[in-house]
């Protein structure tokens, strides 16, 4: 018999009617249509929301020649918490309902300041949902569950975010186990935090010294990184590229804002105690006889983009076509890929194994410190997922090489 059917759990999202993603202090409505196609006797109709960032991934170890094992990393941490009952009798006793439709309405408030954006991980997440449960005498429990997103936004009109990045870096090349000349690496973007959809106008110099020719090439790689009882996993990808000309032998190269433009990825995340997503800027050469030379710049990914009076940048950025409608974006059937992390950083890993996470100040300074944002009335839409390629590939500009 068909006792009853949830045919929905209309969420009913306040302002604007159309949202459908939260942020923290929204006030989240909606309501339970539940179908009797008999009469029911029932206990109590419930409603439970939660929030929960979870982690969780597995280590085979070894304990000698012929003994392995397989070591657990998990951990949690709640982030929402509400229980509220939409139908319950006195003392415990039964509601008899008739056939037909019934609707319960609900309504509760996200907490302020503790929330995180919603995230899917390989080896994590940070999801929200609202559940309903129909308990009945001597029956088994009746559930629903819907899942909503939370975007906490990210305003990059900040004093820290605006601030310029740059940065040199050198390395020796060798051929045959003798020294041949160094190749630097000098490299300037306008601003720390950008949105998905911006161009990043790179300005970079590449100073070769040696007597063979190298390619100098940008990438915006983005790293998930999992923590559990004190040990931690990365996953990094790439998810835009810039290639450059070739830089002759003892020539130099100069790159006078060479663009690259940021797909459609998710922002960062920062407060979360066990899941963070960072962003950065690495502009590579391939230095003959021995490993690539990186100079990495970090990137924040925001929510809320730059504002057309609000910083020097603006015109900078407008002169390489930088899109605000980022969130209106879509990916396209067949998009080129980036290429593999492991192409980009030689040494490096896409996915490193669990290992003891360094001292407190170390690992600070590497995931990259908090930062206060300028809370406002989020009114954008959801960022679109979190993406490992890039669907706007940048054609390759041409610039001059000079000759020292």
């Amino acid at each position: 018999r068909n006792w009853w059917r949830a045919r929905s759990l209309a969420r009913e999202l306040g302002r604007p009617s159309t949202r459908s993603t939260e942020t923290g202090g929204d006030v989240v409505s909606g309501k339970v249509l539940l179908e009797l196609s008999a009469e029911c006797r029932l206990q109590s109709l419930k409603l439970h929301a939660e929030g929960f960032a979870k982690v969780h991934w597995t280590e085979s170890r070894s304990a000698g020649s012929s003994t392995a094992y397989t070591q657990n990393y998990s951990d949690e941490v709640e982030y929402l918490n509400h229980r509220e009952a939409l139908l319950q009798a006195d003392n415990g006793g039964i509601t008899v309902l008739q056939a037909g439709k019934h609707e319960y309405p609900f309504s509760f408030q996200l907490p302020e300041e503790t929330l995180v954006t919603s995230f899917e991980g390989k080896y994590g997440s940070i999801r929200y949902w609202v559940k309903v449960k129909l308990h009945r005498p001597w029956a088994p429990v009746k559930k629903i569950k819907k899942e909503f997103t939370v975007i906490e936004p990210i305003d990059i009109n900040t004093p820290a975010l605006l601030a310029s990045q740059a940065g040199t870096k050198d390395k020796m090349a060798r051929v045959w186990y003798r020294n041949s000349g160094q190749v630097s690496v000098t490299a300037k973007i306008d601003r720390k935090g950008y949105t998905p959809g911006e161009v990043i106008p790179v300005f970079a110099e590449f100073d070769n010294a040696t007597s063979r020719s190298v390619v100098p090439k940008a990438y915006v790689t983005q790293t998930q990184t999992f923590i559990a009882r004190g040990t931690m996993k990365q996953k990094r990808s790439v998810v835009a590229t810039l290639s450059g000309d070739v830089v002759g032998a003892r020539c130099r190269e100069t790159w006078h804002g060479r663009a690259i433009k940021i797909p459609p990825v998710g922002p960062s995340i920062i407060q979360c105690r066990i899941i963070k997503v960072d962003y950065a800027l690495r502009v590579c050469v391939n230095v003959p006889g021995t490993s690539k030379l990186c100079l990495e710049l970090p990137l924040v990914m925001g929510t809320i983009p730059l504002h057309p009076f609000g910083s020097r940048t603006s015109s900078v950025s407008s002169q390489y076509g930088m899109n605000l409608e980022w969130l209106r974006m879509t990916i396209p059937e067949q998009p080129e890929p980036p290429p593999d992390y492991s192409t980009v950083v030689s040494g490096d890993v896409v996915e490193q194994d669990a290992r003891p996470l360094p001292a407190e100040e170390d690992f600070a300074g590497m995931l990259g410190r908090p930062f206060s944002a300028y809370i406002q009335e989020f009114r954008l839409r959801p960022p679109p997922v979190y993406s490992e390629v890039d669907p706007n590939p940048q054609p390759s500009m041409r610039p001059r090489c000079m000759t020292c």
